[in-house]
């Protein structure tokens, strides 16, 4: 691997465990970043979701206070989204990886729809936190379950799918929503890192470059991300993603 390889990751690892802690959708800036450097489709998925998890845990981390109380709820909710990314991740390795150059494309580009549309999914989630009972149901819990599928076999933007479905069946602030949403992909990525390290192959120096990169990202987005510009960030993401989808779809 080049030195401009390496510093391209571990620069992107960075932006995107900074970006997992506020909003969500970091992968579509390391998968990316990958895939450019000439790693295929499914040993890039596979290396940045193992490479990212120190970034969740540094991001869970530095959300610590805003995690106080939600130990019971996370509980119940981690158990789905545990099963989910199981069976998201052997889905994964189990379909022929043409299905996955077929499919990904597509996955990048709802991840970057649902990046431009954060703000206001964010600022609908706020006003629906009233006074009333949290709704920890088995709508909840399937759509944990099928939100950690999606981030066992893809994950980018899983967060942000996860913010929507907890802001609209718990009665919090946004903020804690938030710090449950990093322990939920926490889960959902460590859970599918497990199976990838014994079944799939892994780029084990791009995980190492992700890893470094998306720890330090994780606790800065933790302590400053809510100061950077938002626009700015949802910007860079999805002009990545479109570019990395067009990639793939017009030269695979």
């Amino acid at each position: 691997m080049s030195g401009v390889a390496v510093l391209a990751i571990l620069a992107a690892a960075v932006a995107a465990g900074a970006i997992n802690a506020v909003v969500g959708s970091g992968s579509l800036i390391t998968f990316p970043t990958l895939l450019a450097f000439g790693f295929a489709p499914v040993v890039a998925n596979v290396s940045n979701n193992v490479g990212i998890i120190p970034g969740n845990i540094t991001a869970s981390f530095g959300y610590r206070a805003e995690l106080t109380g939600q130990r019971d709820r996370l509980w119940r909710l981690g158990i789905a989204s545990l099963t989910g990314a199981a069976g998201g991740a052997i889905a994964l390795l189990a379909l022929p990886p043409g299905v996955f150059k077929l499919v990904v494309p597509a996955l990048i580009i709802a991840g970057c729809v649902l990046v431009v549309v954060q703000p206001k999914l964010s600022a609908w989630v706020a006003s629906r936190s009233q006074e009333r009972p949290d709704r920890l149901g088995p709508v909840l819990i399937v759509g944990v379950f099928l939100t950690g599928a999606y981030g066992g076999y893809f994950g980018a933007a899983q967060g942000v799918l996860l913010v929507g479905l907890l802001g609209i069946f718990l009665t919090d602030s946004l903020q804690r929503i938030n710090a449950g949403k990093n322990v939920l992909v926490t889960i959902v990525n460590g859970i599918a890192a497990v199976i990838f390290i014994i079944f799939a192959h892994i780029a084990w120096l791009a995980v190492a470059l992700i890893a470094v990169g998306s720890a330090a990202g994780g606790l800065i987005g933790a302590k400053v991300g809510r100061r950077l510009p938002p626009l700015a960030l949802r910007f860079i993401i999805v002009i990545i993603g479109i570019v990395s989808a067009v990639k793939l779809i017009f030269f695979p």
